[in-house]
């Protein structure tokens, strides 16, 4: 089951919105089950170093089928999955990228948010994420 692209301009829209609102500009990826980018979006000004972030955000988590943040908490020295950031091209191992689901619980794809603190970030893919 893959997230189709109508889906993914909804996660984007409702990313942007929610962006907006804590007045933040954003780059938001939108990967499919595959992790194949389906959709992107980089708001007006927003850093043009986060866009990258932001889609390897959304590939690592859907690369593992966990949130972004979750793998950086195992991936601290000592950690079960320490240096898996310098695997698959490399990771991003911080918050923003968030898992997507159909109504059955299925994955189906993830997005990406960066351009702001990670916890911005987060909220913004949070939101997105939560349009399906």
């Amino acid at each position: 089951m893959n997230i189709a692209l109508s889906q993914a301009e909804q996660l984007i829209s409702a990313a942007k919105e929610k962006a907006l609102a804590i007045d933040c500009k954003m780059n938001i990826a939108v990967v499919d089950a595959g992790a194949n980018l389906v959709a992107f979006a980089r708001m007006d000004g927003a850093w043009l170093g986060s866009l990258d972030i932001s889609i390897k955000k959304a590939k690592t988590a859907r690369f593992f089928d966990m949130n972004s943040g979750e793998i950086g908490k195992l991936s601290q020295p000592g950690g079960s999955l320490y240096n898996i950031e310098h695997s698959n091209g490399g990771l991003i191992t911080f918050p923003g990228g968030v898992l997507v689901k159909n109504a059955h619980g299925e994955i189906i794809g993830a997005i990406g948010v960066s351009g702001s603190a990670v916890e911005n970030d987060h909220a913004v893919a949070e939101a997105g994420a939560a349009a399906i």
